[in-house]
């Protein structure tokens, strides 16, 4: 993100809408684009909704089947405070970088190959930084993506990172899908470890949601790599 905005302490509803970072109810992920993409989530004989319904339903909107909202959907508030160690702020400065990492590469394959699943998703990590940088604020930790153009980082590993995985995106639609299902992959390891004897409420409700997040995520990715 290229401004350091100062987040609210009270994530509302309005905040993390568009992320999809809790999914409610029993829908059936579906990553289609409406374009050649995978088959769109259909009603189940148990009468589960399909995610247009709900999405109607909540928010009077359509949804290419990546989660549109989030466990704030209700206008549940941030969990309390609580206390971070050193070594659990670093990680919380690496969660940034890596939700940056996300949005910036997503954003990058969705103007270079016409498919909305890195449309939908890219909208999905802005929320994630959101949620991210909300808790930096709380924990008066320098955040280390604020003023960083879009494919800029703090951390150089990121950035190799980010390079990497880039230049595996651009060379096929199906290099980007495997790039981003590698982004995932490493996001659910590094927010299960995060939450390894993790007792703050707010950080443990933002990681928890995040790593629901990137779990639909990564199934999105491999529907879609799977429909090469």
């Amino acid at each position: 993100m290229k401004r350091n905005i100062k987040i609210a302490t009270a994530v509302t509803a309005s905040a993390l809408a568009i992320g999809g970072v809790l999914a409610v109810g029993p829908v059936i992920a579906d990553p289609g684009s409406g374009s050649g993409g995978p088959v769109a989530a259909q009603t189940t004989s148990q009468g589960m909704l399909t995610d247009a319904q709900h999405q109607a339903r909540h928010h009077g909107g359509p949804t290419d089947g990546i989660r549109q909202h989030d466990g704030t959907c209700d206008g549940a508030a941030l969990a309390e405070q609580g206390t971070l160690t050193a070594a659990q702020k670093a990680t919380l400065t690496s969660m940034a970088e890596e939700e940056k990492l996300a949005h910036d590469l997503y954003t990058a394959f969705a103007e270079r190959y016409d498919v909305r699943v890195f449309e939908r998703i890219s909208a999905a990590e802005t929320q994630h930084l959101t949620a991210v940088r909300t808790l930096l604020d709380r924990y008066d930790v320098t955040d280390p993506t604020a003023g960083k153009p879009a494919g800029e980082f703090t951390d150089p590993a990121v950035q190799a990172t980010y390079d990497r995985l880039l230049k595996q995106g651009e060379d096929s639609l199906t290099g980007a899908l495997k790039a981003g299902r590698t982004v995932e992959t490493d996001d659910i390891a590094a927010l299960n470890k995060a939450l390894s004897g993790l007792t703050a409420p707010d950080t443990r409700q933002v990681y928890t949601n995040l790593l629901a997040a990137s779990e639909r995520h990564l199934t999105a990715f491999e529907h879609w790599i799977a429909d090469q």
